[in-house]
């Protein structure tokens, strides 16, 4: 193999100066570069989406009142970072996220290599069971697992005493072990979305030339798999912590209680468990959080700066599945185990507690319909229902419409501006939801009056494109790193626009990773909660919000209904995902 032929710089590379640098190049090359209108036109959209609310967000975290209202300029909200409570949420906030995330790679990793490379039995349907956990919105899972895990009442411990007539719980959900094990139903999956297909699209020549050398399997997994995998599994691990730190239902039901506090639940205590708003801290403990993130792009883009990471070549090749024999039956058991536990007993309680007049009380005369009847009857439930798909299928078409240009640009380009477009891309996903959402409405208040973009679905229109773009340019990012350029080359040499190039050879080889990025936007839109209760007004309610407002009234029945609702939902999506993605790839 003519590795000269293979290799391309990661045009993520970084220097040692960090982002203030690369911002200061990027600025630079445009004026020494020029910069086209189309450029400029995409610099603007970003900037909006990720420079307009966080200036608001320094505006805010400087302003000593709320929204509209006169005050001064101090650092009384910087100054109250330093105080030991807010950094035993930080360190809360941190270590949780980090367990989590180290957990959720290891499963992920060995659940993904046992579908994409192994014999083990119906792979294609233990991949769908697999990804259903990130789906479901987390305040249902959350609901079904605080009525499953309590420690006095919960169905599985009234399970385990009746079972061996001990009076200790098995499990306690309001713990440091139920926030973590919470937030992995969705993590794990999320991550599993990200390298299964990175497994898939892996020439196995380059594992079987490492065997030749004599090296040992584990040998080979760590030093040619996993380290080809690098841009896939850093990026999912850094999505992923950064999903840890503004993980809001996981540590506001099970940690809260029981005096756990992370930076979500202690802004969302700022802003609404106050007599008096306190936007000033809220917004300045954000800006703490954007540091981190800051700083974990910047190690991302120095540990893969200069490497070369082609995967998928323009030679043939066959996938390399691993005979497991009779094993193959341990591996099919772990992915029905992970199934089970994240999904089959939570949905199974929302089932059980839907037909139930009250959830804990399972006598059969108190059967019951009306929870169904009542959820059909709602007015507010279909005007929210109408609101999330509209904003869905918005959303994630024009988020994965602007996230393919953006790493077209930046990965398969050498304009001056591109690392300028890379960073502006990612600024939005190192703001938590409940964060951002604070800067747009500032943003939005900030507006002249002949943009009254604030209360209506325009505001979380724009929010959840902001949100969703990271993972729109990782998602196709990273298939644009796995081709080489010489297939786009052979293209063009044969006569072929750059057109008919970039859609039958690049969109053709990473059509499914644009599928899996739709998907994965549309159900982050259907489950956003943080940024839509901020930004949200009469008549623009999504469902995450109403079923907020239902179990805070006392509705947990009607949500578990809603639940089972949009559970049919995500069989559905993901069943013409899947049934996409056979198709196209048929036809390449």
């Amino acid at each position: 193999m003519e590795s000269a032929a293979l290799q391309r710089r990661s045009d993520v590379a970084v220097d040692a100066g960090g982002l203030p640098r690369r911002l200061a190049v990027a600025f630079a090359g445009l004026f020494r570069g020029g910069c086209p209108l189309g450029m400029v036109l995409l610099i603007a959209a970003l900037g909006f989406l990720s420079l307009y609310p966080m200036g608001m967000l320094l505006y805010g975290s400087l302003h000593s009142a709320p929204p509209g209202l006169a005050g001064e300029y101090n650092l009384d909200g910087y100054a109250a970072l330093a105080t030991t409570e807010n950094l035993i949420v930080l360190a809360n906030t941190v270590g949780i996220s980090f367990v989590k995330t180290a957990l959720s790679l290891a499963l992920a990793i060995l659940l993904a290599w046992i579908v994409a490379r192994t014999d083990t039995p119906a792979r294609g349907t233990l991949e769908v069971l697999i990804t259903l956990p990130f789906f479901i919105p987390p305040i249902l899972t959350a609901t079904a697992w605080g009525m499953l895990g309590n420690a006095q009442v919960g169905t599985i411990n009234l399970v385990w005493r009746w079972l061996t007539g001990v009076e200790w719980p098995i499990i306690d959900v309001f713990s440091y072990g139920g926030v973590i094990w919470h937030m992995m139903q969705y993590s794990t999956p999320f991550i599993f979305l990200f390298v299964v297909d990175a497994f898939r699209a892996m020439d196995p020549a380059l594992e079987e030339s490492s065997r030749m050398s004599r090296a040992t399997r584990g040998q080979t997994f760590w030093r040619i798999t996993f380290a080809l995998m690098l841009p896939v599994t850093t990026s999912a691990f850094i999505l992923s912590f950064i999903r840890g730190i503004e993980a809001f239902e996981s540590p506001v039901f099970f940690g809260t209680p029981v005096g756990i506090e992370v930076l979500t639940t202690k802004i969302y205590a700022l802003i609404n468990h106050q007599s008096q708003p306190q936007y000033q801290s809220a917004t300045a403990m954000g800006f703490a959080v954007m540091v981190l993130m800051f700083l974990l792009v910047a190690w991302q883009w120095r540990m893969l700066g200069g490497r070369s990471f082609t995967t998928v070549t323009g030679k043939g090749y066959a996938p390399n599945v691993t005979q497991l024999g009779w094993k193959r039956w341990i591996t099919f058991a772990i992915c029905i185990a992970f199934f089970v536990a994240t999904v089959a007993l939570p949905v199974g309680q929302l089932l059980l507690s839907s037909f139930f007049q009250f959830f804990g009380f399972y006598q059969l005369d108190m059967l019951t319909l009306e929870h169904y009847r009542g959820v059909w009857n709602n007015r507010d439930f279909w005007a929210a229902f109408a609101n999330t798909m509209l904003l869905g299928v918005c959303g994630a078409t024009a988020t994965m419409a602007l996230g393919a240009i953006v790493a077209y640009v930046t990965t398969r380009t050498r304009w001056h501006g591109r690392r300028l477009i890379d960073v502006l891309a990612w600024l939005p996903w190192m703001m938590p939801g409940m964060v951002l959402g604070i800067g747009f409405l500032w943003g939005f208040a900030m507006l002249p009056g002949g943009i009254p973009i604030y209360g209506t679905l325009w505001a979380l229109l724009l929010a959840y494109i902001a949100l969703g773009t990271p993972v729109a340019v990782r998602v196709t990012s990273s298939a644009y790193a796995q081709i080489s350029n010489d297939i786009e080359e052979c293209s063009r040499v044969h006569g072929a626009s750059w057109w008919q190039t970039l859609w039958r050879i690049l969109v053709a080889l990473a059509w499914p990773a644009f599928a899996v990025g739709w998907v994965l936007t549309f159900f982050g839109i259907m489950r956003e909660l943080s940024a839509s209760i901020l930004l949200y007004a009469p008549g623009s309610e999504v469902l995450s919000v109403v079923m907020l407002k239902m179990w805070t009234g006392g509705k947990p029945e009607e949500v578990s209904v809603i639940g089972l609702f949009m559970l049919v939902l995500v069989l559905l999506f993901r069943w013409v995902q899947l049934r996409l993605i056979k198709k196209r790839i048929s036809t390449l």
